[in-house]
């Protein structure tokens, strides 16, 4: 999603014609590696507590192809979008390619109230107050996405969900959960995606079908 908002101003300001995003995540290494590390005699529960959430990562991979609106004007669209950071709580999720340890209850915590002062701004600078008919959402865990729907007042029936089938997959899992809904998405109507990352980062962007 960062990369969205990047490459729309750069279409906007006329740098580029097009712009192919693409993400890919692998998590079996990840996984092995923690696999074998928890199985040792000395692994303790606080490290299984610390890396469990490895354990809920997905694999899978998305792309886009961003262009400007006058050279198609039948493509969905970009309205606009805002990105917010709280940096600092960068070390409640650690990770490298061997190991990502996790404070799982102080990042929801920390991770909803990013979103929430994200949405309140967003409200502002954006005619978001009448809602959207999709939420396409960071997915997580089902804890996540009741506590956000309830925290942002997102009607939960509007939020599909790949995690069940997919687990985390990281910056892939929006476009992802997007891709699994487009059949179902009507031609014109608004459809708000919110991307959440270690960091802690967010970003929001409305897209009109």
């Amino acid at each position: 999603m960062n990369a969205m908002h990047v490459a729309s101003a750069m279409l906007d300001a006329g740098m580029i014609e097009y712009a192919l995003i693409v993400d890919g995540e692998g998590s079996r290494y990840t996984q092995e590696v923690t696999l074998e590390r928890l199985r040792r005699p000395d692994a303790t529960a606080a490290d299984v507590f610390a890396e469990f959430a490895s354990l809920t990562l997905g694999s899978g991979a998305a792309a886009m192809v961003l262009s400007r609106t006058d050279k198609h004007p039948e493509a969905h669209r970009i309205v606009g979008g805002i990105a917010r950071a709280a940096s600092q709580h960068n070390l409640l999720c650690v990770g490298s390619l061997d190991r990502m340890t996790t404070d799982t209850a102080g990042l929801l915590s920390a991770g909803l109230d990013l979103a929430e002062a994200a949405w309140i701004d967003a409200l502002k600078s954006f005619d978001w107050s009448a809602g959207a008919d999709w939420y396409i959402l960071h997915q997580v865990s089902k804890v996540h996405t009741t506590m956000l729907c309830a925290r942002l007042g997102i009607d939960p029936a509007k939020a599909p969900l790949t995690f069940p089938h997919y687990g985390n997959v990281g910056p892939a899992a929006v476009p992802i959960t997007l891709a699994s809904v487009q059949d179902q998405i009507v031609r014109g109507q608004r459809v708000f995606c919110m991307g959440i990352g270690s960091g802690l980062n967010t970003s929001l962007t409305e897209i009109v079908w």
